[in-house]
């Protein structure tokens, strides 16, 4: 008859650990092998593939983290806790360099080089961005997008929130419309507006657009809305704001209702009119808020392309844009160089905008 002592089961138990906690992660990671190789195969089932890629991704994070626990459960008890965070968070860590960190370091060594990405060029491809007299227009549009439709997104979604936020009833409906346009991709909501602003010269069939439609039924002549310049930006500008004040009014309306009544009952009894309330209360309560919505459409307009590539040719009609140009010299005039380029001073552009809404946060953090 055997005996076992304590001793030898704890290092029994130890050794099975070990096993296991170095099997599984070898086991996971040759699953993962035989699984990408399936997904590469060009004749598999395609449903067979999503379901793999769905298993893979929602199996394979499981697996990685409970190995990753059980490895972490091996340690000295004071150390457990100490590598358990950084852990956790390493494959997200892993994720943003792959996908966020290199790409941003490879498009700034792309910058430099020709076209083909095979010679280095220096500062020419940031010689372009400035002497070029399209990309001129395209800096100077989009500073015009950056000014007008956070200034114009904001103002209007302020006045429809505070409005929609005094209805007794339907406010749910109102602000539903109101918010709509948001559903809509910047594609589609183009070409809806394309059909508003759309010009047939004579003897080329009926004019479809509602401008030119309303403009006739006053007994003026057609006019080629996306033709008219500067004007013409104005009107893709329009497009934006359509978009953008709907979300603008929900996040604002948000805010407006976080208000403490008892603050604005007070200055009414005070003698406050509704103007003043606005002003004095109102803006400067959700201050913050109005921050968050205004950074957010000012790097929705740094990075608009859809509708000015859907409205035309940008070149013939003066609506460039620097993301519409980054697009076109990347993928259709195939200049990685002049792509990559155009990508980092729109970067670089994002940043003061990222620095200035972090030091308003520190600022509403210190007064709290």
């Amino acid at each position: 008859m055997t005996t076992t002592t304590p001793g030898s089961e704890s290092v029994g138990r130890s050794l099975g650990r070990v096993a296991l906690t170095v099997v599984v992660p070898f086991a996971v990671l040759a699953g993962l092998w035989a699984a990408f190789s399936f997904l590469r195969d060009d004749e598999a089932n395609r449903l067979l593939i999503v379901a793999v890629a769905i298993a893979v991704g929602v199996g394979g994070v499981f697996f990685l983290f409970w190995g990753m626990d059980r490895v972490v459960n091996l340690l000295p008890e004071a150390r457990r806790e100490e590598v358990r965070p950084y852990v956790f968070v390493g494959p997200a860590l892993v994720f943003v360099a792959i996908f966020l960190v290199y790409p941003v370091i490879n498009t700034i060594i792309l910058s430099f080089r020709d076209a083909r990405s095979e010679e280095f060029v220096g500062f020419d491809n940031y010689r372009f961005l400035f002497a070029d007299d399209s990309m001129l227009r395209s800096i100077r549009n989009t500073l015009g997008w950056v000014v007008l439709v956070p200034l114009f997104g904001v103002t209007i979604g302020l006045v429809f929130a505070t409005l929609a936020d005094r209805l007794h009833r339907g406010e749910r409906l109102a602000k539903s419309m109101i918010f709509l346009p948001m559903a809509i991709s910047l594609v589609g909501a183009a070409v809806v507006w394309r059909f508003i602003y759309s010009f047939r010269p004579e003897g080329y069939g009926t004019n479809i657009g509602l401008l030119n439609a309303i403009g006739q039924g006053l007994g003026r002549d057609p006019v080629p809305w996306l033709q008219e310049q500067p004007w013409n930006n104005l009107l893709l500008i329009v497009i934006m704001v359509w978009i953008q004040t709907g979300f603008a009014m929900v996040v604002l309306s948000a805010a407006i209702k976080a208000i403490p009544v008892e603050i604005i009952e007070a200055a009414r009894i005070d003698g406050a009119s509704e103007l003043q309330v606005f002003r004095r209360i109102i803006v400067p309560s959700i201050l913050p808020t109005i921050t968050v919505v205004v950074t957010y459409m000012v790097i929705s307009s740094l990075k608009v392309f859809d509708i000015v590539f859907v409205m035309g040719n940008a070149e013939t009609q003066g609506t460039e844009v620097m993301a519409e140009r980054m697009v076109r010299w990347f993928f259709i005039l195939d200049n990685d160089g002049r792509g990559a380029a155009i990508a980092v001073a729109l970067f670089l552009a994002v940043i003061p905008v990222m620095l200035w809404n972090i030091r308003r946060f520190r600022a509403q953090e210190a007064i709290r």
